[in-house]
């Protein structure tokens, strides 16, 4: 599971996952996919989310390496992910992309909303997600931490 606030890196830690094998799952390239390229509604953010979900099980029936590309900002999240997946034998590691709000800033300033990845973040909303962010830390289950505050 990727944790980060927006902007961290998250994605360009998943995509290297990926080009190891892994599936990549996110909800901005399902958005993309769909022709969604603005902030989609409650209700599409649940379908979307029951989608991935099926799909991640489906992996995890395979045997597949599967990278959750979703930021997992709050604890809550983590938790959900966890429950789904512990019927299965699955006990997911959280991959926290500390980073400091000065590098998100800069990154989020070259997003112009080109391609599923570059989804644009204003500074105010950044600056919010991360004020909003809750870190995770080792009680919760297996914990690696990339990238430095």
């Amino acid at each position: 599971m990727m944790c980060g606030p927006g902007g961290a890196g998250k994605t360009t830690h998943a995509k290297g996952l990926e080009r190891e094998g892994w599936t990549r799952l996110s909800f901005e390239l399902e958005y993309w996919e769909r022709g969604i390229t603005t902030m989609p509604s409650p209700d599409t953010v649940a379908e979307v989310a029951a989608d991935l979900k099926a799909r991640l099980l489906r992996h995890v029936a395979a045997g597949d390496d599967v990278v959750l590309d979703f930021g997992f900002w709050f604890l809550r999240q983590r938790d959900e992910y966890r429950a789904l997946l512990a019927p299965h034998g699955v006990v997911p590691e959280t991959v926290y992309v500390a980073t400091s709000l000065e590098t998100i800033l800069s990154r989020i300033s070259q997003r112009h909303g080109r391609y599923a990845d570059d989804w644009p973040l204003t500074e105010q909303a950044a600056t919010e997600y991360f004020a909003r962010f809750e870190p995770p830390t080792p009680e919760e289950g297996p914990l690696r931490v990339v990238g430095q505050a």
